[in-house]
């Protein structure tokens, strides 16, 4: 495996329970800012045995990338809301559970 690889599924399993981050956050944190279509593609290739925290991704708008209604995208609700994480419309506010939420709050009063 790849160093850069390695770098994103670290930055992936790094997400704790009850929040989420942009694909385009995991590259920045594995030191490869506007890689996010490559976070994309490693999570399509996640080696076996590997278990990731793969539902807790989501596109830069807080939208779940699956499609709409399909069992993995019911699967993905179901488990970040199992977290606490609140889902309307296959969106998640990323103000308020994104990684950087707190610091957001914190700065700004968010």
């Amino acid at each position: 495996m790849q160093d850069s690889h390695a770098r994103v599924y670290a930055a992936i399993a790094a997400i704790p329970p009850g929040r989420v981050a942009s694909y385009g956050a995991i590259a920045a944190r594995a030191g490869l800012p506007g890689r996010a279509r490559l976070v994309g593609r490693l999570l399509g290739e996640v080696p076996d045995g590997m278990e990731l925290p793969w539902f807790r991704v989501l596109r830069a708008s807080g939208e779940i990338a699956l499609p709409r209604g399909s069992r993995d995208f019911r699967e993905q609700v179901r488990r970040l809301r199992a977290e606490g994480v609140e889902v309307k419309n296959g969106r998640v506010a990323l103000s308020a559970f994104g990684l950087d939420a707190n610091l957001d709050r914190a700065l700004w009063g968010m």
